[in-house]
């Protein structure tokens, strides 16, 4: 029985217009997501003072006057921020009650090493106890990454299973899970990979029951449109976008080719925001990226 907050938060997705904000950067690649901010490795000399420096950066996003429920549907957690406060209040509440921000929680624990042109995700043992904590934090939803480099049928079919296997146990705790099989985008065979992915997809969101249903986080497509048939897909809430690497204006061009996706942009979103800025350079830049997003995700 979802409660009157997770209802709130599924009628929002399914009504208003909007994009997901994807603020996930973990261990690996919170550094990356430092520099391109404006501090340098040498301004941090441990773990914990990166983290602290990372939330800080996810604060000043989140508490902006831009950063809403007007136009932002949604925010993707890494699990340390989950565990931090905003304003007195755990991120996850001040997402909600204050912004009207829908929650959701990056469960994986990153990539195997490849395998048949793909990368599966690692093992999560300690995943039921995560989900336990994201539904005490009334969050929403889950994503997980999974990445494809080669249009290998058998590396892809494993993907999608796995991605679809870990994606019950999460519909079991109560929490929607945002699918995410990123094709790279560097792929020498991206539109054949893209092809033999939309295949497994289906395939697998056929064998779910009614009542189950996920939403899709993807690599724009070479080929515009081309995910219609798992947008209109009854056992799907929404398909979100990724950026997969390309810049904002290229990735907002090429979401806007294909009706009825959304971005979940990441290094898109903050590109230009800098820890140097003033408040109100920093609230421009950013309310500049939240509207191109916003009008590419309206497509």
């Amino acid at each position: 029985m979802a409660s009157q907050a997770q209802q709130s938060m599924l009628d929002k997705l399914n009504t208003q217009v909007g994009f997901i904000a994807a603020l996930d950067q973990s261990g690996g690649s919170t550094p990356k997501a430092l520099r391109l901010y404006g501090i340098e490795e040498s301004e941090y000399s441990s773990d914990e003072e990166m983290f602290n420096l990372v939330h800080d950066m996810r604060t000043r996003i989140i508490t902006s006057e831009p950063f809403n429920g007007v136009r932002v549907l949604g925010a993707i957690l890494f699990e340390n921020t989950l565990d931090r406060e905003i304003e007195g209040m755990p991120t996850a509440h001040y997402l909600w009650q204050k912004k009207r921000v829908i929650p959701f929680l990056k469960v994986d624990k990153g990539l195997a090493e490849e395998s048949d042109g793909v990368q599966v995700m690692k093992p999560m043992p300690e995943l039921d106890a995560l989900l336990a904590k994201a539904v005490a934090q009334d969050v929403f939803g889950t994503k997980m990454r999974s990445v494809v480099k080669l249009a290998n049928q058998q590396g892809i079919k494993a993907v999608v299973e796995q991605q679809f296997e870990v994606g019950k146990q999460i519909l079991a705790a109560g929490l929607v899970p945002i699918i995410e099989p990123e094709v790279d985008i560097h792929s020498p065979e991206k539109a054949e990979a893209e092809a033999l992915l939309k295949l497994e997809i289906l395939t697998q969101l056929n064998l779910l029951s009614e009542g189950q249903e996920v939403m899709l986080k993807l690599t724009l497509p070479n080929e515009a449109n081309f995910y219609k048939e798992l947008i209109d897909h009854p056992r799907v809430l929404r398909v979100v976008a990724l950026s997969g690497g390309y810049s904002r204006d290229e990735a907002n061009a090429k979401l806007a080719e294909n009706q009825g996706m959304i971005a979940s942009f990441s290094r898109a979103l903050t590109e230009g925001v800098s820890a140097k800025q003033s408040e109100e350079e920093f609230e421009a830049t950013l309310d500049t990226a939240i509207e191109g997003i916003y009008q590419a995700s309206k497509s």
